[in-house]
């Protein structure tokens, strides 16, 4: 069966950046991990999806697999054809990827033997925007791998006694020889009996199945600090997925997504809103109460106040370690859509009165200077 192409396993173009590569790799590992998706086809799935980000993940194999394919992994020296050119250098690892390409993985299988720390973990959180401003406590139910309690991890019942495996006598790794015209290869590959052990129980642990580790749901308390924003993650050390072999446990890191407020918006630690005011209170200023993170301020809107100026309030915006930020007030001027007669009478006299010339003049003449421009430059593109 022909290999499919590492890009198209991925999903992403040739030319992808590395984080490109990466995104795409964590999700498809979340889709396909087989710990969350029970199709039978989904370990091979996963299988494929690692060794594809395995080779578009590391520079040099990446570049080797650009020039020949698949063929790069197959041959001695990463061409296809033989030893031409074989240089070590090729190899970002040294002499150690060398005999790993040989050997079939045998220098990795003799490393899953020792302490493996555990997978880290993702839980996305969702909050509420007074709740990232000021700071929550929340409970996160989460499933992960453990040490099972039974067997302690050794995937073992309690009672049997582990024994040298027949399969590969202890080494964890089958050998075979292959014969080419260069001489003779030994290629060892890890045991699938035992898993690269070298041991193996006389009797399997009846709760994990002598995997060593059951999944288990657990409900965690988590302080969230004020202050955080959406995108940004906490860290929980210690809290992913048990270990292998004794290895510890990796991490859980909690991804904030924050729901927007119906009045406030958030730039870094400052604050922004919107207040309506009346043409009254711009025109002979007015002291309101505006809505802040912390209930109500009051804010002097001067007399002659223009819409859209903004106003700030210093200290009222998100706590932060060295303090809080600010909150920025913009206040729009409401016009009046319905006037009663007495009102529509004031403002005829207001009218009358109006001595405000120079800014009517200053209003027109900027107005036909503008049409006069744009019909000018108008004639000019045509030309």
């Amino acid at each position: 069966m022909a290999e499919r192409d590492y890009y198209e396993v991925l999903g992403v173009e040739r030319g992808a950046a590395e984080e490109e590569i990466k995104k795409a790799y964590r999700r498809l590992a979340r889709k396909y991990h087989p710990d969350v998706n029970k199709n039978p086809e989904a370990e091979e799935k996963f299988k494929e999806i690692n060794e594809a980000y395995r080779v578009l993940s590391d520079p040099d194999l990446r570049r080797r697999y650009d020039q020949f394919g698949h063929a790069a992994f197959e041959g001695a020296n990463g061409q296809p054809g033989g030893f031409d050119g074989f240089d070590f250098g090729d190899f970002g690892g040294g002499l150690d990827d060398f005999f790993d390409m040989f050997f079939g993985g045998a220098t990795r299988s003799a490393r899953r033997r020792g302490p493996q720390r555990g997978a880290d973990l993702r839980y996305d959180l969702h909050l509420d925007f007074m709740e990232a401003v000021f700071g929550v406590e929340k409970e996160l139910d989460i499933t992960r791998l453990e040490a099972c309690p039974r067997c302690g991890g050794d995937g073992a019942e309690p009672g049997s006694s582990m024994t040298t495996c027949p399969d590969c006598q202890g080494t964890g790794q089958i050998r075979t020889v292959q014969r080419t015209p260069f001489g003779q290869f030994v290629n060892a590959r890890t045991c699938p009996r035992c898993r690269g052990e070298g041991r193996r129980a006389e009797q399997t642990c009846r709760e994990c199945g002598g995997q060593g580790r059951v999944n288990r749901r657990r409900r965690l308390k988590v302080k969230i600090p004020a202050g955080v924003d959406e995108g940004q993650r906490v860290r929980l050390a210690g809290e992913g997925e048990g270990g292998l072999n004794g290895g510890p446990p990796g991490d859980l890191y909690i991804y904030i997504t924050v729901k927007p407020h119906e009045l406030f918006r958030r730039r870094g630690n400052d604050i922004y809103c919107e207040i309506p005011i009346s043409f009254v209170q711009a025109a002979l200023g007015d002291e309101i109460l505006v809505p802040t993170l912390d209930g109500q301020a009051r804010l002097r809107i001067p007399e002659g106040t223009q819409t859209g100026t903004s106003f700030r309030l210093r200290g009222e915006g998100v706590p932060h370690r060295f303090g809080r930020g600010d909150q920025h007030v913009k206040v729009k001027v409401v016009t009046p859509i319905k006037l009663t007669p007495r009102q529509r009478q004031l403002l005829e006299e207001f009218a009358e009165v109006d001595t405000n010339a120079e800014v009517k003049e200053e209003r027109e003449k900027g107005f036909f200077e503008k049409v006069k421009n744009a019909f000018e430059n108008r004639g000019r593109s045509a030309q």
